[in-house]
């Protein structure tokens, strides 16, 4: 699909939803933007902000210097404007005074450079989840209201031209009313094997890199991109993967929090995690199941890596069952309703994705722009973004907790539970402190 007809047919779909901001409505400015986190992912959102052609790249920052190296000879191919380089983005928001920030980074370095770059006056394009525990992402949204400025966390699927089809569907009632809500991923894997510890590669800061988080062995199996199955980096599949379409139930729902969550899973496929000083394996689970019960339904996550789940149709996505039929909204496949009644017609919306990586990032760095300029929320906005990363940090805290947990999502707190309690944040390694 062209650029121009699929931010047209996107755009039209946003404002039959209601919900998003029609976007087009554009200034000549440009702004002073900066990336934290130059890798694989954080590039490819900064080709789509470049595509714009509303920013001026002024600085990237990575603590892998051959990253960092690649990524600014891109920049200045791409723009013809060599940006400058940094290790620590403290220095970065200090000299260069970004108008805009994007950050790419392992989920443990959210919050903090979030925060800073808040306090430092700049608009802020950020990964989901929001962070890596419940407190850090709560200190994320109170920055921002101090600070005023607009947040976008990278939920693409919220303003994905198909996914906003099949909520306008959902919210009309054509499911009468709903009891459940499955969100499910899929994968292939099987047993890992220890890979050895080695020298961090010539040029890169591991001792940065690792930050508020444990100092690790460097591996190979972290860095380049497989941080996200470590627990001190992140949170697994489930925070991972999960964060959309756990987003997805929230978003069709007046309810903002769940009343209990409990989790379950293990590692008897991949095997039992390894860390030593010669060799280490990934130590998130290979499976897991949540529940989170609501007021009104129930709504469970589950994903495995060992197996798909005997759906070729739809082996990715979230389902909910109505009294009238199932809805599944999943990602190449668009989404589908099954009427409960066989003589009932049923619907379907191909997708509308973006090529090659098949997400929204153009949509949503447009209406990004355009909530700064029209001075309202964006799509993404980290208060609301903020309550679906609580969904699946608190399932994995039930899940190291090794039971059930209340939730007051009003508070904010597992209430008559110091020990739950506890884990909604961590003891950070010093330096660094603990947002609050």
């Amino acid at each position: 699909m062209q650029r121009r007809h699929f931010l047209q047919s996107a755009a039209a779909a946003s404002a039959a939803f209601g919900a998003i901001p029609l976007l087009g409505q554009k200034s000549d400015k440009k702004y002073r933007t900066a990336l934290i986190g130059s890798g694989w992912w954080g590039m490819n959102i900064l080709r789509e902000a470049m595509a714009s052609k509303r920013i001026d790249v002024v600085a990237l920052c990575d603590v892998d210097e051959n990253v960092l190296t690649n990524a600014a000879g891109d920049v200045a191919i791409d723009s013809g404007k060599e940006p400058k380089t940094y290790k620590d983005y403290r220095e970065l928001l200090d000299k260069e005074k970004p108008e805009v920030v994007i950050i790419a980074t392992p989920d443990h370095w959210h919050a903090l450079q979030s925060i800073a770059a808040a306090k430092a006056g700049a608009h802020i394009y950020v990964e989901k989840p929001t962070g890596h525990t419940v407190k850090e992402s709560s200190a994320m949204v109170r920055a921002v209201r101090d600070a005023g400025v607009k947040v976008q966390v990278g939920l693409h699927r919220r303003i994905g031209p198909h996914h906003v089809e099949a909520l306008k569907f959902l919210k009309s009632g054509a499911l009468g009313k709903i009891g459940e809500v499955r969100c499910l991923v899929a994968g292939k894997g099987g047993p890992e094997s220890p890979k050895p510890n080695s020298e961090p590669p010539d040029g890169m800061d591991w001792d940065m890199y690792c930050g508020p988080a444990p100092l690790r062995p460097f591996n190979t199996k972290i860095h380049p991109g497989g941080w996200r199955n470590f627990l001190d980096f992140a949170n697994g599949t489930m925070a991972d993967w999960g964060v959309h379409w756990l987003d997805q139930v929230l978003l069709w729902t007046d309810e903002k929090a769940p009343k209990s969550v409990y989790c379950t899973g293990g590692r008897p496929v991949a095997g039992f995690a390894v860390l030593t000083d010669k060799q280490q394996t990934s130590d998130a689970p290979d499976h897991q199941v949540a529940v989170f019960q609501f007021e009104q339904f129930t709504a469970t996550w589950e994903h495995r890596k060992f197996a798909g789940n005997g759906d070729d149709k739809h082996p990715i996505g979230t389902r909910f069952f109505g009294e009238k039929g199932v809805l599944h909204i999943g990602w190449r496949d668009g989404w589908t309703f099954y009427p409960a009644n066989s003589k009932d017609a049923g619907a379907h919306g191909d997708h509308q994705l973006q090529e090659p990586d098949g997400h929204n990032i153009a949509l949503l760095w447009a209406d990004f722009l355009d909530s700064i300029e029209q001075k309202r929320e964006p799509v993404a906005g980290i208060e609301s973004a903020h309550r679906s990363s609580c969904l699946p940090l608190l399932g994995m805290l039930s899940y190291k907790l090794g039971r059930s947990i209340a939730w007051d999502g009003e508070k904010e707190v597992i209430p008559g539970d110091a020990e739950a309690n506890k884990l909604l944040s961590r003891a950070y390694r010093g330096p660094w402190e603990y947002p609050v």
